[in-house]
């Protein structure tokens, strides 16, 4: 397939722009940062997006939904990541969807489904417990109860939990942290206090302004209603739902990537040293033109990455692995030269360069890092 957007999806791409970059530039970032604002992203803005239909983007038709696949989500990603536009797409529109669409029995998909689609419902996947991921260290215990579960222990860096109205918990009901049997994932309403008793949720505002939390269940119990997917089987729906973040993190930094180049080379060839434009020095024209040429390769890879979770999900880990570890690396390299090339006020807050730095550090932790995607990429290949 070739590496390039359809027509339609381009026009998802001007559509999904136009909207972001007119409702939320840089300073609606800003503004939500300095007013310690405390949903953390503009509401108007979400049901604006769920009316362009950008909500239930992977949602099925029959369900409310525009039913398109991972390139589409990437293309808005790609997108978001231009202005750091805080918004629960990634954890309620592409995470929970796609966990849903996976693993949802029809009745968890007709109540669930529809309401994401038309932006009433937002969610949060709660899986990591420690400071980097890694899923198969879970240790929350889910224990058996009755006709259903009780699930004690916390999760960390739960992107947007502090606004979920549904959390998919990834807990333990056999085997031991390390182990890939002995998973399941749990649906649980956090504001339902009759239901969901012992589910404590505490707000975290990341380096980067945007939106996590910490959550910790006392005995949370859940019914076998609530159980997405099978029972001790959950690894492989966990990790194909991860896979498909991993793809809308990896096109928000290629996004990210490009605004920060598309500000930098604007930068020096207006800013004047020495009586020369600094753009005019060749050492700055070559780290541009390679800085350029990293991205355009990692653009490549992440959309080849799209497409194979588009083709084959299950098939799909090597693809992701390299888009997520490529598309972390370009990032990294493209914030330090912008704020290099910027000089002294790039490291001033009131200069917009400073947020796409903290932002790129966010993603490129978030479901795994350059190091952990190239370590698994080597097991993949047997090294």
């Amino acid at each position: 397939m070739a590496l390039v957007l359809t027509e339609e999806q381009s026009m998802l791409r001007d559509s999904a722009r136009g909207l972001i970059s007119d409702k939320a530039p840089v300073s609606h970032l800003r503004s939500l940062r300095d007013s310690k604002d405390q949903t953390g992203f503009s509401r108007e803005l979400w049901k604006a997006f769920a009316e362009m239909g950008f909500s239930g983007l992977l949602v099925p038709e029959n369900l409310g939904g525009s039913g398109l696949g991972y390139v589409e989500a990437g293309v808005v990603m790609e997108e978001i990541g231009r202005t750091l536009m805080p918004s629960p797409f990634l954890s309620t529109a592409v995470l929970a969807a796609s966990a849903l669409l996976r693993g949802g029995s029809d009745a968890q998909k007709s109540a669930h489904l529809p309401k994401i689609a038309d932006g009433s419902l937002l969610a949060a996947l709660a899986v990591d417990e420690g400071t980097k991921h890694r899923p198969l260290q879970t240790s929350l215990q889910a224990v058996r109860a009755g006709n259903g579960f009780k699930l004690s222990g916390a999760k960390a860096l739960v992107v947007d939990g502090h606004t979920a109205d549904l959390l998919i918990v990834a807990g333990r009901t056999g085997g031991a942290p390390g182990e890939r049997n002995g998973l399941t994932l749990f649906l649980v309403d956090p504001k339902d206090k009759a239901k969901a008793k012992g589910v404590a949720v505490e707000r975290t505002v990341m380096v980067d302004a945007h939106n996590a939390a910490r959550i910790e269940f006392d005995h949370v119990e859940v019914n076998a209603d609530q159980v997405l997917g099978e029972v001790d089987q959950g690894y492989k729906l966990l990790d194909g739902v991860l896979n498909v973040g991993r793809g809308a993190v990896a096109s928000e930094m290629v996004g990210l990537s490009e605004e920060v180049f598309g500000r930098t080379v604007s930068y020096i060839k207006e800013r004047k040293q020495f009586g020369k434009l600094i753009g005019e020095f060749q050492a700055l024209q070559h780290r541009a033109a390679e800085l350029y040429v990293d991205i355009e390769i990692t653009r490549a890879a992440v959309l080849k990455a799209l497409q194979a979770l588009d083709a084959d999900l299950d098939g799909a880990g090597a693809a992701v692995a390299v888009a997520k570890a490529r598309a972390g690396t370009t990032t990294t390299r493209a914030v330090q030269e912008g704020v290099q090339m910027h000089g002294g006020m790039g490291m001033t807050d009131q200069f917009d360069i400073g947020f796409f730095m903290k932002r790129a550090r966010v993603c490129q932790e978030l479901f795994g890092d350059s190091n952990y995607h190239a370590d698994q990429l080597a097991r993949m290949k047997s090294y």
